[in-house]
């Protein structure tokens, strides 16, 4: 054997040395150099997790590191999306509402996100909250005529009814822009440029909570059984906040009566075929609900008459107890859900899922001995009541 050869030999022998130790001793250079992490560099991709990121053809990784529960749910969707109606001084509470609508449910299915402001979102807060999730997030202005109030509302008369509720405590009773934000949410928010390719929608508020894994699709179960709103909290309205609202739903039911559903949902909120009002409504801050419901040529009517009685100003009518006295009207009570199984909070009340299974299965986070579903102010016994007298 020449001298070259043996040089070739020596060096060839040492380097393969080399390389066995340092892959003994440095286990990412062990990892790197395998035969198997090199030849998966000449495969076609398959939209595998490689154990950094995954690889899926035609979507974008999540921003967060993906864990092992974030497998995807990539077959029928719904047309639907998440609205949150905030200000840029909500950034944290609407951070933290995302965050855990992302854990307990949408990292599997990535719905869509609409955020409305009275305002353009500054890049701060839109930087923030982006980070949350790989779901489409759009965020807009209100039009100026759904947000501000009306200029034919007798402003006198609206103050004397602000300076009324103020002298007796009454929680935004001198709010100009919580009224508002009622008004937008009642008959306006459907109606956005940017929620209208959409169908179904699911409200969330900065600084709620989901206390529950969400197993299933609950737009799809809504699109399924052909229901048309849902809630989880079920509660009395404070009186003195709406005391002409039911005369005015009732005159315009016995006006339009082609508008009322057959099988409807009246004896939920009234015991005598609406002559008087047991104050109950649904908690608007949580809805999942159809928006052609909506749009519809019913409710269209119906929050046009009650705009021009004024009564979100002069008064200080919520959208929960408009939308909720429409649902009992113009659907049939088999198109409203509750759905139990998603534990839910906006405080100072909690709605926590009444099966231990579930409450187990789901690892819900809240105390089913504090759930408010029948505490004294909840209407749920009610609704329980009447859901079982058919």
């Amino acid at each position: 054997m020449n001298t070259s050869a043996r040089y070739i030999i020596v060096v060839l022998t040492l380097f393969i040395s080399i390389h066995y130790i340092i892959s003994f001793t440095h286990e990412g250079y062990g990892r790197a150099t395998s035969f198997s992490n090199i030849a998966s560099k000449f495969r076609p991709s398959s939209g595998v997790n490689t154990g950094d990121t995954y690889v899926l053809p035609d979507i974008i990784a999540p921003p967060h590191e993906p864990s092992l529960n974030d497998t995807l749910v990539l077959d029928r969707r719904a047309n639907a999306t998440f609205v949150i109606l905030a200000r840029n001084s909500d950034i944290q509470g609407t951070v933290r509402s995302v965050r855990e609508i992302e854990d307990r449910f949408n990292r599997k299915y990535r719905y869509p996100y609409v955020l409305l402001n009275e305002e353009p979102f500054t890049d701060e807060f839109k930087k923030r909250v982006s980070v949350l999730t790989s779901a489409k997030m759009e965020f807009g202005v209100i039009p100026h005529d759904h947000w501000f109030q009306p200029d034919w509302i007798d402003e006198e008369k609206a103050k004397a009814g602000r300076d009324k509720m103020v002298e007796k405590n009454i929680i935004y009773g001198g709010s100009v822009s919580y009224r508002n934000m009622c008004r937008f949410n009642s008959g306006f928010f459907f109606r956005h440029p940017l929620m209208e390719k959409y169908r179904w929608y699911w409200r969330i508020e900065p600084d709620v909570h989901f206390h529950c894994d969400l197993t299933y699709d609950p737009f799809l179960f809504m699109e399924d059984k052909k229901k048309v709103y849902s809630f989880t909290i079920t509660m009395y309205e404070y009186e003195a906040t709406i005391p002409t609202l039911w005369g005015h739903a009732m005159k315009f039911a016995k006006e339009h009566p082609e508008y009322v559903a057959k099988d409807n949902a009246l004896g939920f909120m009234s015991t005598d075929n609406g002559k008087t009002y047991n104050l109950c409504h649904f908690w608007s801050n949580f809805e999942i609900a159809d928006m052609a419901f909506w749009r519809g040529p019913a409710y269209t009517a119906f929050f046009e008459y009650l705009d021009q009685q004024g009564g979100f100003y002069y008064e200080r009518w919520g959208d929960a107890p408009v939308h909720s006295i429409a649902a009992a009207l113009f659907a049939s009570r088999d198109q409203i859900q509750f759905f139990d199984d998603i534990g839910y909070e906006h405080n100072p009340y909690t709605h926590c899922p009444k099966s231990k299974k579930v409450w187990e299965e789901r690892r819900c986070s809240c105390d089913q001995q504090r759930s408010f579903d029948y505490d004294g102010y909840s209407c749920m016994s009610k609704w329980d009541k009447f859901i079982e007298t058919r």
